[in-house]
């Protein structure tokens, strides 16, 4: 494999030789560059799942070297500037996205083989997470998690088995991947909050499905429940007190009917 491009980047901690031999801590160091880049938009799935082989398969640093010849070194670059309108946001929603940005991830990589794996709550989740179901299935709730960057990739394969991923409605989710004999819902592609993290979705479903839905946070979904609650019981007293106006009005009119009679009466 060649890579063309620019030399800014060096394979991190890669000491000695070209042709010393790769440890596992090393490809592992290789791999986690790959990962932050593919989060980044420098490589496409294509190509990071090209290089993220290749990584895995390298024996000696000359191998292992030209996979990020072209990407920055890692710290090299800073941190993205804040997309438009984040600064003002962020100040006004601090109990918002800001204070979910950022920590190191609970997890990477989910397994379900004839079973079945969550990640849900208050977990932090990873730049790059990997969920694989053979004949099981797994759940994704990013409604209550962190996030370790403003760039998230879950990369799906199933195989006779299922992935779902909930999203809140205000983060935005992009969807890619492919179904073959089976389904790989893009309907979960939309915007969200400026503010927030951005969650690419990908992979292969093989007689199986990914699937991507958006449902509001739990404390969200409280507060509704308890606004319709007080909207019924409003309309409930709105009703008593009609009703009670409408007896009034006919008791008195009884009242101004029978007044009458005795009137006529004498």
């Amino acid at each position: 494999m060649t890579i063309e491009g620019s030399t800014q980047g060096a394979a991190p901690d890669l000491p000695g030789g070209s042709q010393m031999r790769a440890s596992d801590a090393e490809r592992e160091r290789i791999a986690e560059v790959l990962r932050d880049a593919v989060a980044e938009g420098r490589l496409d799935m294509a190509e990071f799942e090209e290089r993220l082989e290749a990584a895995y398969t390298a024996r000696t640093h000359a191998q292992l070297e030209p996979l990020v010849r072209d990407l920055p070194a890692p710290g090299a670059v800073a941190a993205p500037e804040p997309r438009p309108e984040e600064a003002t946001s962020l100040a006004a929603r601090d109990d918002g996205w800001a204070g979910r940005i950022g920590g190191a991830p609970t997890s990477r990589m989910g397994v379900a083989i004839m079973g079945g794996f969550q990640r849900k709550g208050t977990w932090t989740a990873p730049r790059a997470f990997t969920a694989m179901a053979l004949m099981g299935g797994g759940e994704i709730d990013l409604r209550e998690a962190r996030f370790e960057g403003r760039e998230t990739v879950i990369r799906c394969f199933t195989l006779m088995g299922g992935v779902q991923i909930i999203v809140p409605p205000d983060l935005e989710t992009h969807v890619s991947g492919v179904g073959i004999m089976g389904a790989f819902d893009h309907s979960g592609t939309a915007d969200g909050d400026p503010t927030g993290p951005r969650v690419t979705v990908t992979g292969l479903a093989v007689f199986g499905g990914v699937s991507v839905e958006r449902k509001l946070r739990r404390d969200e979904q409280k507060r509704l429940k308890a606004e319709r609650r007080r909207e019924r019981e409003a309309r409930k007293e709105e009703l008593r007190a009609a009703r009670r106006e409408r007896r009034a009005e006919l008791e008195e009119r009884q009242a101004e009917r029978r007044a009458r009679r005795h009137d006529l009466g004498h």
